[in-house]
């Protein structure tokens, strides 16, 4: 009983210890110092005051003199003295809060008033001071509580840590934004250390149906935006013409100049060297001197920045020589985006004086510089290349494998989609040791609640790994979906929120194409013990059945409620927050862009290419051929004993391949995303490394090979000729293996690239599927 006693005793210490560290914020007031200058001090006023009200319904009022009967938050600037008559707490020399946009966040305690200090080193520093205490507060209905024992001084890593909102026709959300929906994303980023916007203005973007204004009203009203919140603006501004067409040439000089003189606030120029566009550098340098002197005018301390992208390795050499022989003053540094030289040779070749920035894709999941891997062919073909990407462990690794070479980054994004994505580069760029759960939690505290903040972050973590391999094998899948499912029962204030919307589409979404792929692919398998009976049933017959089989995921397909349920999460996300999961019913630019909805019931069996197939057999005019080409068919994934088949990109079925796509879902885009080619002929390699191991020393080996254009195959460095040479994507290229190559049991076989610069990068050679037939 005793020990009962003390143990409730301490139980109920630890209660009051901890609600005692808690204060209580609910009434306070905001004094803001006058050396924060306007705009800023009543942007911080106004972010504070709504964010707090939004969510507890409190009232914080700014005041210019200190009330006895409240606490208050204070925010001040580094080297002030006083506030209205009271002393500011000394800051101690170098201390992190005193370097550019460095604060401190503590509290001072006196009798029973309590003050919380936002100390900045400038103005950002005091913006992101408020961010500080905003994403850690504890705020819910009639209560704002605040750690009391907090006292945070910090500084950022790096110094630009930014985020590319184009307001554009391709972009999959944004275009559909009012100037208040841009003005609070932009106030959301710089809680998690934003500090730069970029926009797109352009002479060719067009205000298209979903646009509110037009695009050049936005981009100078998001330069307003960022004047009041005092970070800096960029804009990207490619060439968009041949620079020695001197009337071209001529006619957008005019334009961005035009363009400058509008921006109440501009900073910092971004010309896109090679993407797009296909000028020489020494027609960019001089074009880009004479944009410079335009800018000036207008934006005194703003600079130039270009990138290499595209650049041949004879024009990088002619830009480096530039900068070598010209040392230009007005160029204030370089961009490393997709399609550049590595990073670290950029930083390496780059003179001292120049900035050097990144430009990430943390936007889209294939055709990128940084795909999605050991991603299932089923999201690939029905998620695209700009599906809803939470990737908090995946982009926190890519930014600290860069952010060494840099001087910071602006983010390449097309849409809201990517929103996880932002906030971990921001915070990262702010602090490179920070756990992305730690940041997931402040997020969710942020945006669903500090309840919420642990569970929600779990749940984020957890959405990534969905993504992690074959999704046949990942029950964690189903498990997530109950997860989230109970969440979204359990909080139906939520169900507005477009962040929560998104979230809860990835765990339907992922889900439903778990189900469908294990549903179809066994409708498949049974459709293929039909066909063994080919020799009796007569050819006709099994086809039909045949197709009867696989076309049950039309007729009869599984999941509805999943399936409604998606359509429902994209209807209110296109509602919220423009997002455009369709082009016919959301008005999406194109089928690249985000079409989660359009592609929701993608094949995932032949059906379509069996479909296809079988009208070819059916026009063959005897029913051997017939037979022959079906047990082809048939029998493409299983080739018999001593034999082995890998689909070279497939992370289930390629046992034997070595290398992985840089890209391996670039053919699921032929035909707008329609493509009704074989699944395996949708992923590829160009050059497709492959070993077989306890060959049979006496056999005799066929290499079948599938893909399109040249297979310049070798077996252990040696040049086979083939005896079939089908360079159509679905045809067979045939290799006979000599015996001395496998007399050791085990045989390397690689492809050399054929030359086809002048060929469009979809359309070159590659390899998807890859045979070792024993004879």
């Amino acid at each position: 009983m005793k020990r009962f006693s003390i143990l409730f005793i301490l139980f109920v210490s630890v209660i009051f210890e901890a609600k005692a560290k808690e204060l209580d914020l609910t009434k306070a007031s905001v004094m803001i110092s006058e050396n924060i200058k306007s705009p800023v001090d009543e942007t911080l006023y106004r972010v504070l005051s709504e964010e707090i009200y939004k969510r507890t319904n409190s009232v914080w009022k700014q005041t210019g003199s200190w009330d006895s009967s409240n606490n208050t938050m204070a925010i001040v600037l580094i080297g002030e003295k006083q506030l209205a008559g009271k002393s500011i707490p000394e800051v101690k020399e170098n201390a992190p809060e005193t370097k550019p946009e460095g604060y401190r966040v503590f509290i001072e305690t006196v009798g029973k008033k309590n003050t919380v200090w936002i100390v900045g080193a400038d103005e950002r520093g005091a913006m992101f001071g408020v961010g500080k205490f905003l994403r850690t507060a504890k705020l819910s209905s009639k209560k704002v509580l605040f750690d009391a024992s907090l006292d945070f001084a910090t500084s950022p890593k790096q110094l630009i840590r930014g985020h590319q909102l184009g307001y554009r026709n391709t972009n999959n959300s944004l275009d559909a934004w009012n100037v208040d929906q841009y003005e609070q994303y932009i106030s959301d980023l710089i809680v998690f250390g934003t500090n730069a916007i970029e926009m797109i203005p352009g002479l060719e973007e067009k205000q298209n149906e979903l646009m509110p204004i037009p695009p050049d009203e936005m981009n100078r009203k998001v330069s307003e935006i960022c004047a009041d919140y005092g970070i800096a603006y960029w804009v990207w501004t490619p060439a968009g013409c041949d620079l020695t067409d001197k009337e071209a040439r001529q006619k957008r000089l005019e334009y961005y100049d035009n363009f400058y003189k509008e921006c109440p606030k501009l900073d910092d120029v971004f010309f896109p060297g090679g993407d797009p566009g296909h000028n020489h550098p020494r027609d960019v340098m001089p074009f880009l001197k004479n944009l410079q002197e335009r800018l000036v005018r207008y934006h005194p301390t703003a600079g130039i920045w270009i990138s290499l992208q595209g650049f041949s390795a004879e024009k990088i050499d002619y830009f480096y020589a530039y900068l070598k022989e010209h040392q230009p003053d007005w160029l204030r540094g370089v961009v490393s985006g997709p399609g550049s030289p590595s990073i670290s040779e950029t930083r390496f070749r780059l003179p001292e004086k120049y900035k050097h920035r990144h430009y990430p894709d943390i936007t889209h999941n294939v055709r990128c510089d940084y795909p999605v891997t050991n991603w299932d062919q089923a999201y690939m073909l029905t998620y695209g290349r700009e599906g809803i990407n939470p990737m908090p462990n995946y982009y926190a690794k890519i930014h600290a494998t860069y952010a060494p070479f840099t001087d910071g980054f602006v983010s390449y994004s097309d849409g809201c989609h990517d929103d996880v994505n932002k906030v971990i580069w921001s915070m990262r760029g702010w602090n490179i040791d920070s756990e992305p759960q730690e940041i997931m939690e402040d997020y969710c505290r942020f945006f669903f609640g500090d309840k919420l903040a642990v569970q929600v972050a779990n749940g984020i973590m957890a959405l990534e790994q969905n993504w992690n391999g074959p999704v046949r094998t990942n029950g964690g899948i189903e498990i997530n979906l109950e997860f989230w499912k109970k969440l979204e029962k359990e909080n139906p204030q939520l169900a507005g929120n477009w962040r929560w919307q998104m979230l809860l589409t990835r765990a339907y979404y992922d889900t439903y194409q778990r189900r469908r792929k294990i549903y179809e692919e066994r409708l498949e398998k049974e459709a293929y013990q039909i066909l063994a009976k080919v020799s009796e049933m007569g050819a006709d017959k099994a086809i039909k059945q045949t197709l009867e089989i696989v076309n049950r995921a039309d007729t009869d397909p599984k999941n509805i409620d999943l399936l409604k349920k998606i359509e429902k999460l994209c209807d209110d996300m296109y509602e919220s927050c423009g997002y455009q999961t369709d082009v016919e019913k959301y008005k999406a630019s194109n089928s690249q862009r985000s079409c989660i909805w359009q592609f929701v019931n993608y094949p995932l069996n032949n059906r379509w290419w069996l479909a296809d197939e079988f009208e070819k057999v059916s026009k063959m005019t005897t029913e051997e051929e017939k037979i022959e080409r079906l047990e082809i068919i048939r029998n493409w994934e299983n080739p018999g004993p001593g034999s082995y088949y890998d689909n070279v990109s497939n992370i289930e079925t390629g046992p034997s391949v070595l290398t992985t796509s840089y890209d391996a879902c670039d053919v699921a885009w032929w035909d707008s995303g329609y493509s009704r080619t074989r699944l395996s002929s949708q992923l590829y390699q160009p050059q497709p490394e492959l070993i077989y191991e306890d060959l049979d020393f006496n056999g005799r080996y066929l290499i079948r090979v599938s893909g399109r254009g040249d297979a310049l195959l070798r077996v252990d460095g040696e040049r086979l000729e083939p005896e079939i040479y089908d360079k159509e994507i679905g045809g067979f290229k045939e290799f006979v293996v000599t015996q001395h190559l496998t007399r050791d049991g085990v045989i390397k076989v690689t492809f050399d690239r054929p030359e086809e610069s002048n060929i469009r990068w979809t359309q070159q050679s590659h390899v998807s599927d890859v045979w070792l037939i024993k004879k």
